[in-house]
């Protein structure tokens, strides 16, 4: 099927914003665990060349890596944070977030200098500088608190998230409990919700494994235009075991 260059942008454009939600209150928590894990994308039943890869790691120091990447047609998305779980709290230190290959490219850091309370960075080429505040995030590492908070029990969530050069505010949902298909098998999962306004025309939908740690298995989006994308787990591993689910029925 061909695909006209300006189906193509606007099909990267809505992943890359799919793929920024992998990418976000939290108090007590279970330890960290290391994952990484790869997801294929694509927009209803036609096949997108595209691929996440998300991964958590310890350094030797006490901290952790957090790393997205998104590659989709000509672009590219990278989203890394370095944090630290302290008193069962997770602390951003860092964020870098680089797109590159679609329009003029866009990049972001953040330094969160907890000491001193105070997030710095540059956003759109300009410098910002903002308070911290308790249980502040970032757009990565709010999604283990999601993480932390559903394995705790909750049902809703609401994340103090610095998003770009301002603080906004990150809700969801728990849905109820549901079955998810993947390459690896099948998963009981949690199915959540991102929280918007009313009038809002963008849904958001995500499944987490409750037996795998609450990894993310899932993940589906509605656009503003009423285009529709997904992306589903390829494969993964949760504190270096393999991921797999229950095998699939086959008649």
């Amino acid at each position: 099927m061909h695909q006209s260059p300006a189906f193509s942008r606007r099909l990267t454009r809505s992943l890359l914003g799919l793929a920024l939600t992998l990418s976000a209150s939290f108090a007590s928590a279970a330890p960290l665990v290391p994952f990484s894990a790869s997801y294929a994308a694509d927009m209803k039943r036609i096949p997108v060349n595209g691929e996440a890869l998300h991964s958590l790691e310890a350094n030797a120091d006490g901290t952790w890596n957090l790393s997205f990447t998104a590659s989709m047609f000509v672009a590219k998305l990278v989203e890394q944070s370095t944090l630290r779980q302290q008193d069962g709290v997770i602390q951003p230190l860092s964020y870098h977030y680089e797109r590159k290959g679609l329009g003029s490219g866009k990049e972001i850091q953040q330094r969160f200098d907890w000491d001193n309370g105070l997030v710095s960075g540059t956003y759109k080429e300009e410098a910002f500088e903002l308070p911290t505040e308790p249980n502040l995030l970032d757009k990565t590492t709010y999604q283990l608190a999601l993480q932390q908070d559903l394995m705790a029990g909750k049902t809703d969530m609401h994340y103090r998230v610095v998003d770009g050069d301002e603080v906004e505010d990150y809700r969801f949902h728990v849905v109820g409990d549901d079955r998810v298909t993947t390459r690896v098998g099948q998963f009981d999962a949690v199915e959540v919700e991102r929280v918007r306004e009313p009038d809002a025309k963008r849904e958001t939908t995500l499944w987490f494994a409750k037996d795998w740690n609450y990894l993310l298995v899932r993940l589906s989006q509605i656009e503003t235009d009423g285009q529709h994308y997904q992306i589903m787990l390829k494969e993964a591993t949760v504190d270096g075991q393999n991921v797999v689910g229950t095998p699939v029925k086959t008649d």
